[in-house]
């Protein structure tokens, strides 16, 4: 998933694919995104594009909603079924900025969104802090146990009574957020700031998605509490 250069000063790059199918701001884009060091890859139709992730899975999907022959929701779906790649970020890139459309893209696992017209300072900053999430590794501590959950931050790996979750990037960078301090409550605005950091301007909403989709994986909603009026915490058992 990276590029590797030979010699004494070998470069790492990120690998980043953007599916869009405006020629223009793919180039827009593409000559932005390499002048700030990352290796881009394009598609200009949904299926070209869902084929590339599956042949060379990215490092980061830039991905728009409307695109000719498979929908940007309908890649977010199917690479969300897939094990292999189901914890590939994924940022949304779209004209269409009603809320409903957002919750939609979220509810299938995206990670961000950036709604055209966008300035590109926006677009870098928001890949920027999506690539810092998703790459994060714990310090020097082991993995955080509540009871029968097991969440390891250096694998980005959350284990339920043994069985491995398959939890988008945002789903379990909330849980590790949850599972630092259990029993403790957790305001939405640490939340922000902790999950989305400061490149996210999107409503507070985001997060009853994302934590909707958590029980649901976690099985038994009864995992984490809403405190009203404050935020969420995550049970003990």
């Amino acid at each position: 998933m990276v590029e590797r250069n030979e010699g004494p000063e070998a470069v790492i790059k990120k690998r980043i694919l953007v599916i869009e199918d405006d020629r223009d701001i793919v180039e827009l884009v593409r000559y932005n995104l390499e002048k700030d060091g990352y290796q881009v890859f394009t598609a200009t139709d949904g299926a070209t594009g869902i084929a590339q992730v599956k042949k060379s899975p990215p490092d980061l999907l830039v991905l728009d909603l409307m695109l000719p022959k498979l929908s940007g929701l309908e890649i977010c779906k199917e690479i969300r079924r897939d094990a292999a790649l189901n914890r590939l970020p994924i940022l949304i890139l779209t004209a269409r900025g009603e809320e409903a459309d957002r919750v939609v893209g979220l509810e299938l696992g995206a990670d961000d969104y950036v709604v055209k017209p966008y300035g590109l300072r926006e677009l870098i900053a928001r890949i920027r802090a999506v690539m810092r999430r998703t790459a994060s590794l714990a310090s020097d501590g082991g993995p955080l146990c509540v009871g029968a959950l097991e969440v390891d931050e250096r694998a980005r790996r959350a284990t339920l009574d043994g069985r491995e979750l398959e939890l988008t990037p945002k789903e379990f960078d909330l849980l590790v957020t949850l599972a630092r301090d259990p029993g403790a409550a957790v305001s939405r605005q640490h939340l922000l700031a902790e999950v989305w950091h400061t490149s996210w301007y999107g409503s507070a909403k985001t997060i009853d998605v994302h934590v909707a989709a958590l029980r649901r994986k976690l099985g038994d909603p009864g995992w984490i509490e809403t405190v009203r009026g404050v935020g969420f915490r995550l049970r003990v058992p």
